[in-house]
């Protein structure tokens, strides 16, 4: 979390939601679909199994790949986490490994301790902003009046109208060059 807030992220993991009205899978989805980036974080054990015997976490990247969203995972290799943190069923640890090896078939790193994770966030999260921008949050102060959208709005279908009656030759012989060269 650290990493990412250094970054001028705002990190939303399942630990920081809310309680709400909805189930829980809805408000993960809502979450992931308002997100620029997901980052999985992948240590020793598969995590909180859902309903359809998938972790929720699982659930998640699996959501994020099929919204096309930029993914970077990070992971550990199970002799680097203490016995007490890892996966204790033979069932639980495989599902684990099945999951790791999905993650790394997208952008995928590997880390040994927490401060080493903090590095590799910190380092693959800022070459994937430079390859993938992404809109980010907007400071509420930035964001046109309401007078000023309604204008843009106006000028838009103005313009869209112009464009269409260009299209059908239907204005005037006379302006075709100076609308040739507005509408192109």
């Amino acid at each position: 979390m650290q990493a990412l807030l250094e970054l001028d992220c705002i990190p939303s993991g399942m630990e920081l939601f809310p309680a709400a009205n909805e189930d829980q899978w809805t408000l993960i989805r809502g979450v992931i679909d308002d997100c620029d980036y997901y980052v999985v974080v992948i240590g020793g054990r598969y995590g909180s199994v859902g309903r359809t015997g998938i972790s929720y976490t699982q659930m998640e990247y699996e959501y994020a790949v099929s919204q096309n969203k930029p993914i970077i995972a990070f992971y550990t290799k199970t002799w680097s986490v203490a016995a007490n943190k890892c996966e204790k069923s033979q069932e639980g640890r495989e599902k684990l490994e099945r999951f790791r090896a999905m993650a790394q078939e997208k952008m995928c790193r590997f880390w040994t301790s927490p401060a080493d994770l903090g590095s590799v966030v910190s380092r693959s999260l800022v070459k994937l902003i430079k390859t993938h921008p992404a809109v980010g949050w907007v400071r509420a102060d930035l964001l046109p009046d309401q007078s000023a959208a309604e204008e843009m709005l106006r000028l838009r279908k103005r313009v869209e109208n112009w464009k269409t009656l260009w299209e059908h030759h239907l204005l005037e012989p006379s302006i075709y060059p100076k609308a040739k060269r507005l509408l192109h």
